[in-house]
């Protein structure tokens, strides 16, 4: 299948390939066309897979098939978890926009609000905002929503454990004329996301993307028994140091152990960058770009801090902490791999992570390969994730005092 079949504009199909966009991905391909029957999605798609034109292409043709007669607020309203997924998403509809006559604003926290009330006073055709900031337009009077034909939601879960449900319901109720309601999600389990989507959504249909057996083929994994703390640290400096890995994001539990991992790798000499949940915007955004630019090649993250990250070029994920859940795991290692390229993601297990590991391997379906490097090689075998313990064989023949006959 190839762009030219979904019957987009031609100035859209030029941004494309100027873009190097060849042929759509699978959510591209079940999206896409639903959403331009103006069918309401509810879609789950992995980090990586390409959602973000999946809901902007739509969105763009809504916009050239149905032009306004007069300028206004915004007719697309983009709502997304993150600072920088909004900067990115805004950056890529900008590409995608580049033949098209139409004024694309974004509103995020972290900012000053001058320039952002100046923006939402003049004509807005797309507007990705996050959530709170958004809110803070409203209450003001300083955004209406009663133009919006289109809302999307991207990152829903994200959006959802960030406590954002009730503000994006308010914010929904104020579109309340829009003819189209996207949600896209990475995960769609638990009650909160379904809730959620049925919320907002009307007669949704439903896509369910894994990322395709050649994409997951993409990503090598595999894992470094540690003994301790100090192994661990030996392990990630040798594997930092060999030629092959390049660009790394380093995921660690939380914001103390960035503090501390940082000042070590320093004093080992390996330069990086880091980016906690509790940095200011500026801050965040000039590590980031140190990464990006290729000034430093190891950024260290927590991840809170990390959402939102979309660099290119990424070839190792390591996770230093393992993560909580399985979805955040898969989360972690959507940032290598990505476009084309192959990726890497090496997770480094002490014992008490051996459960955790289990829960992922059941997840992904493939057992993360256990490796070695001979110099670092672990002094203790695997531990063994604890058993559920047996009945006691004269507790055994007790019976139940809940079908004890009475006389």
């Amino acid at each position: 299948m190839l762009f030219e079949d979904f019957d987009l504009d031609p100035r859209l199909l030029d941004s494309l390939k100027a873009m190097g966009h060849k042929s759509p991905t699978t959510v591209q391909q079940e999206a896409i066309p639903m959403a331009m029957e103006q069918r309401d999605i509810l879609a789950r798609a992995p980090t990586g897979t390409g959602k973000t034109a999946s809901f902007l292409l739509p969105a763009l043709q809504h916009l050239i098939d149905f032009p306004r007669r007069f300028e206004g607020q915004a007719r697309i309203l983009v709502l997304t978890p993150t600072r920088e997924l909004a900067s990115q998403i805004h950056r890529y509809a900008c590409h995608l926009a580049t033949d098209l006559d139409l004024d694309i604003a974004i509103i995020t926290g972290g900012v000053p609000y001058g320039p952002q009330e100046e923006a939402l006073e003049g004509n807005v055709d797309i507007l990705i905002a996050t959530p709170g900031r958004l809110m803070e337009y409203l209450d003001k009077r300083k955004f209406d929503a009663t133009e919006v034909d289109i809302l999307i939601i991207d990152e829903a879960d994200r959006m959802l454990d960030m406590g954002f449900s009730s503000v994006v319901q308010a914010i929904a109720i104020e579109a309340q004329g829009r003819k189209q309601n996207m949600l896209f999600s990475a995960t769609l389990e638990g009650s909160g996301v379904e809730r959620f989507a049925r919320d907002l959504l009307k007669d949704p249909i439903t896509i369910d993307v894994e990322a395709p057996r050649s994409e997951k083929a993409k990503i090598h994994q595999w894992a470094h028994l540690a003994d301790d703390k100090e192994h661990k640290f030996a392990l990630l400096c040798n594997i930092l140091r060999q030629e092959q890995v390049k660009r790394t994001i380093v995921f660690v539990k939380t914001r103390e152990v960035v503090a501390s991992l940082e000042g070590l790798l320093l004093k080992a000499n390996i330069p990086c960058a880091f980016m906690r949940g509790d940095m200011e915007q500026k801050k965040r955004f000039q590590a980031l770009g140190r990464f990006t630019k290729g000034e430093v090649n190891v950024l260290l993250a927590t991840d809170v801090a990390a959402r939102g990250i979309d660099v290119d070029d990424i070839t190792h994920v390591i996770n230093y902490d393992m993560p909580r859940s399985a979805d955040t795991y898969v989360h972690r290692i959507g940032r290598t791999g990505r476009a084309g390229a192959k990726g890497t993601a090496i997770s480094l297990v002490e014992a008490h992570d051996i459960r955790i590991v289990g829960k992922i391997e059941r997840y992904i379906e493939q057992p993360l390969k256990r490796r070695v490097i001979e110099e670092l090689r672990p002094k203790h075998k695997e531990a063994k994730v604890p058993g559920k313990k047996k009945a006691n064989a004269k507790d055994a023949k007790k019976p139940s005092k809940k079908f004890k006959k009475k006389k």
